[in-house]
């Protein structure tokens, strides 16, 4: 098996939060990577020995960089996929994809003229219990989908940010940065395709000006629903119904409550540079379980699917099991599965263009129905028909 050679454009969290997964699976090498911050360069050059850059200009004129891995601000996602594929390479970028309809559509029209695929990731409905969870609904054996309830409860809004991480014109917020998750999830479960979306938001704290908590109903074209309730204000943490493994897979200590608020303590640029990689305090993931959004229930016409980070459970009419699944050996292998397929082999990746721009559509209707008081119909929905 050929290693497919990338670059990563951004060595921020989201570069943090990848780099185990690029280190460890022996599918991709990571050669290159941009960063405007010089810590974070040299950390990239000791644990990768690759080039290291300033701009992703730079990245993208490598010759022997094949696809580029885009995890810098939100804002400049659009300049970035533009780059990489002006210059040829295939593109695997955070989500959210884009800040509007209008950039998606430029992303997937540039790289269609450049023959280059686009894959968006990661987000939750990567993970393996969810894929199982889908395994299970496409089989037959649990009827069709009916109703989702996604809940979390996290410290988001607490964690050290940019300014602009707080101002959701700017892309900040918890819609923009969090809901990705829910919808993917949601709409990878039940088909995809989602007519309406009646949502609040809530916007409690003002040292913090941004959404920090939002509620949302989907409506699906087939009659299926889904709720989902989301707060970043770090109070209540939902880790505590999945035996407290985090968001990333890792064990929590439940002692460590208020631990978000007390570092803001300090000044807050710093606390989050020292904590980006390359910084002083940076420390990896360790996950030793698969990862999750939360508490998931998929309810379905002949069970109730609950995905866990050890497994699926399914609460049938006469039996209730757990389907558990391996531990991950590679973190987000499943997000190169996406990206090694589409690039080495020319599959169609499940999480191109379209299927992103089609979840930003539902995170922007629940920001503009919380906005106007009133349900907002969808026009570019697309289906998880392709596995």
């Amino acid at each position: 098996m050929r290693k497919l050679k990338l670059g990563a454009a951004g060595l921020g969290r989201a570069f943090s939060l990848m780099a185990e997964t690029f280190a460890r699976d022996p599918r991709v090498e990571l050669v290159a990577a941009a960063d405007p911050r010089p810590e974070a360069r040299r950390q990239f050059e000791i644990d990768f020995h690759g080039k290291s850059l300033a701009s992703t200009e730079q990245l993208c004129a490598l010759r022997d960089v094949e696809a580029v891995y885009i995890a810098t601000p939100h804002q400049h996602h659009l300049e970035d996929v533009l780059s990489a594929c002006k210059a040829g390479k295939h593109v695997l970028v955070e989500k959210p994809m884009a800040l509007s309809l209008d950039e998606c559509r430029r992303m997937i029209d540039a790289a269609d003229r450049a023959g280059v695929k686009l894959v968006v990731g990661h987000s939750h409905s990567f993970d393996l219990p969810v894929l199982h969870a889908k395994k299970l609904i496409d089989s037959g054996a649990v009827g069709r989908v009916r109703m989702i309830t996604a809940v979390n409860f996290t410290d988001f809004l607490y964690r050290p940010r940019r300014p602009e991480e707080l101002d959701t014109t700017l892309g900040g917020g918890a819609v923009y940065n969090q809901a990705a998750h829910q919808v993917d999830v949601a709409r990878l479960l039940a088909g995809g395709r989602v007519k309406s979306v009646r949502a609040m938001t809530g916007d409690w704290d003002a040292s913090r000006p941004t959404e920090g908590a939002y509620a949302a109903l989907l409506a699906f074209e087939d009659g299926a629903f889904a709720s989902l309730a989301y707060s970043g204000y770090g109070h209540f943490d939902s880790d505590e119904f999945m035996d407290w493994v985090g968001e990333l897979g890792q064990k929590k200590n439940p002692e460590g409550y208020g631990a978000a608020r007390r570092a803001l303590k300090g000044n807050e640029m710093d606390v989050k540079n020292s904590r980006n990689y390359g910084g002083n305090a940076y420390v990896g993931p360790g996950a030793s379980f698969h990862q999750h959004f939360g508490t998931l229930i998929v309810s379905c016409e002949k069970a109730d699917l609950r995905p866990l980070p050890g497994g699926v459970m399914v609460y049938a009419d006469a039996e209730k099991r757990l389907d558990p699944l391996p531990a991950p050996k590679v973190p987000r292998a499943e997000v190169i599965d996406e990206l090694y397929e589409a690039a080495v082999n020319g599959s169609a990746p499940l999480h191109d263009g379209a299927w992103a721009m089609a979840t930003l559509e539902v995170c922007l209707a629940i920001l503009e129905s919380a906005r106007a008081r009133k349900e907002i119909p969808l026009s570019h929905q697309t289906s998880a028909s392709r596995t």
